[in-house]
Parts: C-alpha cells; sequence; structure tokens
C-alpha cells in the first residue's frame, strides 16, 4: 500500500496530477478541494494517498490531509460507492462539509452529489453516519442543508487557473455563472460550459 507520496509537483489539470518522486511519475487523482490547494507547479507537495488495485489498473488517490484521506477510505467501503463517485462526493463538497451532511444525516444535501440518489444517501447517512467522530469530523462541522459551501468560488477560480486560464479570464469566467452553482465541481463546468459556447 502506497499510503504517502512527497515529491515534485509536474502536472496539475482536472484529470489529477503527476508527482515526481525520485524521477518516478506518479499519476494521482484528487478531489477538486485538493486541486484548489495545491502549489504551482514545481512545488513540492505531500500527498496522503491511497491505492486500489484491479486487474486492469491501479489507481491512486490523493489528499492533502490524512483525515480527508481517510474519510474517502471510509465512504468506498459502503455498499454502491466507488472510488470514482468518493472522489466526486468529495469534489463536489469539501471534506468537512461532507462530513457534516452525513453525520447531521443532510440526506437532501448528500443527494446534490452527481450519481447521488435518495438511496444511496440514506444508506451513506446509515452506515457512516455515527462513524465518523473518531476522524474528527461532526455534525458541527458542515453548513447547513441547502448552503452553498464557503468558498467555491475560490476554489473554482484556483481549479481554473490550474487548467492554464489566466486569472483576468477566470475573473471574467466566474462572473459569467456566478450565483448559478452551489458546489465548486459544478461552478468549475458551468464556467467551462459558458466559454466554450463564446
Amino acid at each position: 500500500m502506497i499510503a504517502q507520496l512527497e515529491g515534485v509537483l509536474r502536472v496539475r489539470d482536472l484529470q489529477g496530477v503527476v508527482l515526481d518522486v525520485g524521477g518516478v511519475g506518479y499519476d494521482v487523482e484528487v478531489p477538486l478541494s485538493t486541486l484548489a490547494s495545491l502549489p504551482e507547479v514545481g512545488n513540492r507537495v505531500i500527498l496522503f494517498t491511497h491505492l486500489i488495485v484491479r486487474e486492469d489498473a491501479h489507481s491512486l488517490f490523493g489528499f492533502l490531509k490524512a483525515r480527508d484521506r481517510d474519510l474517502f477510505r471510509r465512504l468506498i467501503r459502503v455498499n454502491g460507492i466507488g472510488a470514482r463517485l468518493a472522489l466526486a462526493m468529495l469534489s463536489t463538497m469539501g471534506a468537512d462539509e461532507l462530513a457534516g451532511h452525513i453525520t447531521g444525516g443532510h440526506t437532501a444535501a448528500l443527494t446534490r452529489i452527481p450519481g447521488i440518489g435518495k438511496r444511496t444517501a440514506e444508506r451513506v447517512v446509515l452506515e457512516l453516519g455515527e462513524r465518523l467522530a473518531d476522524l474528527g469530523f461532526g455534525p458541527e462541522t458542515g453548513v447547513a442543508a441547502g448552503a452553498p459551501a464557503p468558498g467555491i468560488e475560490r476554489e473554482a477560480a484556483a481549479a481554473l487557473e490550474a487548467l492554464g486560464y489566466r486569472s483576468a479570464d477566470v475573473e471574467r469566467m466566474l462572473a459569467a455563472v456566478r450565483g448559478q452553482a452551489e458546489t465548486t465541481e459544478a461552478l468549475v463546468r458551468l464556467a467551462l460550459r459558458a466559454t466554450l459556447r463564446s
């Protein structure tokens, strides 16, 4: 198991990052919250990782905080939640907000995540609702159900800049879709769609 990688950030885009560790480039999938918080390409970074080995692929998932990785590990143990869906959950909401909704029983908030229906949301709350306290998460760490995540525009701006857009262009892109999304992932998608249309 690869639990942690420390190296130089070589590539940073919406598909993930490439981390150069001793001359070996590791392709690591990361949630948008991690992507937005990463330093510029060329800087050193430490990622807490989880490796999934399948017959046809080895997939490495990375997080800036160990507890975010541990939340990811808990999520993929829930029946019906695979690694891609767990990553999407952590991209749509930050770990604190997601854990707050789970421990608070806010199934309606969880169904806003693409790929999460009512049954899956109920299963996540049932299986994990009381099991996140040991990771440092509790009902008070989330936001009220239905409220947009704080700082999503800042995270979306960082994600767009990581894709190579200039700050002035990012500001214009986000201004065009301001108030139309409740999550970082949705805001990035809307901004990119609006740019492709123009």
